[in-house]
């Protein structure tokens, strides 16, 4: 499943460090602004103790989680819309992304200059998002340029069209993202194409240092407050301190230290599972003595396109799905227990596929 979660921000925010703690793929980090010219893309595992409960009742000989890829995009500046700093390229990364993570400093380094010359992560925040919007009216604008001449010809579609990208562009010009903007699925739709910067999901994490690790401090306050209206996710997280864990070779000796800090995980789980939230994907399961599988759909398919994840032969033949609720399947023990109190039901080609499903296909090519 090829979506993409891009990690943003200004240079020196700390977003490579945290993108090598998700990332088995370490990328070089550097105390220079641009010291990267190219963006980081990672295949990171969800975090799932679900698995780890389905192997302690169905003995197998694997264990394999989710996944969600993470690209981790150079840092940008002021005039980046215009080719400054990385520039263009990199907006470009952007566009190509589902969602995004966007990574704002809230520690003090004197050791570690900040690129605007002071620590402000609602200043930080507020240059990155003008950026996104100057581009975002670029793209609209062209638009408007199409859909004006269309307009000409009588085309009624058009019309409509024409001002739904004119309330677009307002909001725009007012420096609001457009995923702010209330529109209904239709008028969705029309932009559904333009790929829009400001209208993809976004989650804030505020980089803190370890003394702010469990509860924040006036920076992220700050952000927390500004974010309000936004309805977006926030996450606080130590990079620099969950880089050493992650050095750490012992589990027994991660979970030492978070404790020490009052963690009971590293941060990094919980920003890989919003994530994955973030691009509105969930989990179904398959559970045999050969393996135990977390498998990614989007929310709200069917069980033969849930099927057609596994293999496109299983979609093509598709003929019914054996459905057990993971609930009941760790309350009663076994499938054969599940089937005796009724909790194995058979599904159709209608069926919706819930997060945390286990599957087992049946199909007849």
């Amino acid at each position: 499943m090829s979506l993409q979660c891009g990690i943003i921000g200004l240079a020196n925010t700390g977003k490579t460090t945290l993108f090598n703690c998700m990332s088995s793929n370490k990328a070089e980090v550097t105390q220079f602004a641009f010291g990267s010219n190219k963006s980081n893309v990672g295949i990171i595992p969800v975090p799932d103790t679900r698995l780890q409960v389905l192997e302690k009742l169905q003995p197998t000989e694997k264990v394999i989680h989710a996944t969600v890829e993470v690209i981790d995009i150079p840092g940008l500046t002021k005039g980046a819309s215009q080719g400054e700093g990385v520039g263009n390229r990199f907006l470009s990364d952007i566009r190509n992304c589902d969602a995004l993570i966007h990574v704002l400093r809230c520690f003090d380094n004197d050791a570690l200059p900040h690129i605007e010359g002071s620590v402000d992560p609602v200043r930080d925040m507020e240059i990155v998002d003008f950026e996104l919007q100057v581009k975002d009216l670029e793209s609209v604008d062209k638009k408007l340029q199409k859909v004006e001449k269309l307009v000409k010809t009588g085309d009624k579609n058009a019309r409509r069209n024409l001002e739904i990208l004119k309330k677009i562009k307002s909001h725009l010009e007012n420096f609001q993202p457009v995923r702010t903007l209330e529109m209904n699925p239709g008028e969705k739709n029309i932009i559904r194409d333009m790929f829009l910067l400001t209208d993809k999901p976004v989650l804030y994490v505020c980089n803190v240092d370890e003394a702010s690790a469990t509860d924040g401090n006036a920076y992220t306050r700050r952000v927390q407050k500004v974010i309000e209206e936004e309805n977006a996710g926030l996450l606080i997280i130590a990079a620099a301190m969950e880089a050493e864990i992650a050095e750490l070779d012992d589990p027994a000796d991660r979970l030492s230290f978070l404790n020490d800090l009052g963690l009971n995980e590293p941060g990094v789980n919980k920003l890989v599972r919003a994530a994955y939230g973030l691009l509105n994907l969930e989990t179904f399961f398959t559970v045999g003595p050969k393996e135990i599988r977390a498998w990614t759909i989007r929310k709200g398919i069917t069980a033969p396109m849930a099927a057609g994840v596994i293999h496109s032969d299983l979609e093509r033949g598709f003929i019914r799905a054996e459905v057990m609720k993971y609930e009941d399947f760790i309350k009663l023990g076994s499938e054969n227990a599940c089937k005796d109190a009724g909790k194995l039901h058979i599904e159709g080609k209608n069926y919706i596929v819930k997060d945390g499903d286990i599957l087992h296909i049946r199909f007849n090519i």
